[in-house]
């Protein structure tokens, strides 16, 4: 089965507790799931992760009942999360839950026997070699990958709708994530004759500079790529960008709800639903092996017709045609 090929499961519904009448009954042991994020961490998370609690409580794995819950959430280097993931397979774990480039990574590094459910947004699960084949994994790891190179061109075609005759755009990459997205864009821009230019920012001080050489460099236009530090930095971006007066889009929704132009991307809450019901298969006796990679399930495209209007811009009805939502 290729990339295009195979189809991905749309978690289902939500319920808080107590576990609802109609729930599958819960399971005889308790289990215990690890919890790995190479990220501080944040409101976002929070709530996404209850997203992700609730789904295993609607089937019957209820938190401090019968199943158990270890957090690893920090920061770190390479080296730091890869000691937390083993501390984390050292006692007894029945699965690890790892979430971003660097938490998947340490897992899959860490033990080859636990199963793990992997949310990443940068990865090539193929490229790097987590698993063997998208439709069966044929390891002990599965989940949701944003493995969709071909998304770097729907954001220059979109940043090209919205800037008249652009002509030059900045490409703000970490260089911590992989380059797949990266690579996509050239190839995009190479097809629709645009120029671009990568600009690197590996930490959030290192933000600033990076708007600093696009404006220097005359870009008309900037994506910003998928990277945790980013998601993180978004309020940082958005003010950045206000200042510089350079259009700017980026995967996230929360990008565009923030102050920022244009975002188009999944939703991380439904991510961590998705991830829950992965999970869920897991738990009831499914290989990861055997569980199909999945991608985001819902994505949105979101404009904030504010932040053109102060950059001086016309959202054309092309755009608020396809828009999931207008930020007034």
């Amino acid at each position: 089965m290729n990339r295009r090929g195979f189809i991905t499961v749309i978690a289902a519904g939500l319920v808080v507790p107590p576990v609802d009448a109609g729930a599958q009954p819960a399971a005889a042991k308790t289990v215990r799931v690890g919890v790995l994020r190479a990220a501080p961490d944040a409101v976002i998370f929070r709530q996404g992760f209850e997203l992700f609690r609730q789904v295993l409580r609607e089937n019957g794995f209820v938190d401090g009942a019968n199943l158990t819950i270890e957090y690893r959430v920090r920061a770190g280097t390479a080296e730091e999360i890869s000691a937390l993931a083993v501390e984390l397979v050292r006692p007894r774990i029945d699965a690890i839950v790892a979430i971003g480039p660097a938490a998947v990574r340490a897992a899959a590094g860490a033990t080859k026997s636990v199963p793990i459910v992997a949310v990443d947004l940068e990865s090539d699960p193929l490229a790097e070699r987590f698993v063997t084949g998208l439709a069966r994994p044929g390891g002990n790891l599965t989940g949701l990958f944003l493995d969709f190179p071909e998304l770097s061109g729907k954001w220059i075609e979109l940043l090209r709708e919205m800037v008249p005759r652009l002509s030059r755009i900045a490409v703000v990459w970490d260089p911590a994530t992989p380059p797949n997205l990266l690579r996509g864009a050239e190839a995009a821009a190479r097809t629709v004759r645009v120029e671009i230019f990568p600009v690197e920012a590996r930490a959030p001080e290192e933000l600033a500079p990076a708007f600093r050489s696009a404006v220097e460099k005359r870009a008309g236009g900037m994506l910003v790529l998928s990277s945790p530090l980013f998601y993180s930095s978004r309020a940082q971006i958005v003010a950045m960008a206000a200042r510089h007066r350079v259009p700017t889009i980026m995967p996230f929704p929360e990008f565009a709800e923030d102050g920022g132009l244009m975002a188009y991307g999944p939703s991380v809450p439904s991510m961590y639903r998705q991830a829950g019901e992965v999970m869920v298969k897991v738990l009831r006796g499914g290989r990861p092996g055997d569980i199909p990679i999945e991608r985001p399930s819902r994505f949105e495209l979101l404009v904030n017709r504010k932040t053109a209007t102060s950059l001086g811009l016309t959202v054309p009805p092309s755009v608020l045609l396809r828009a999931d939502r207008v930020m007034e």
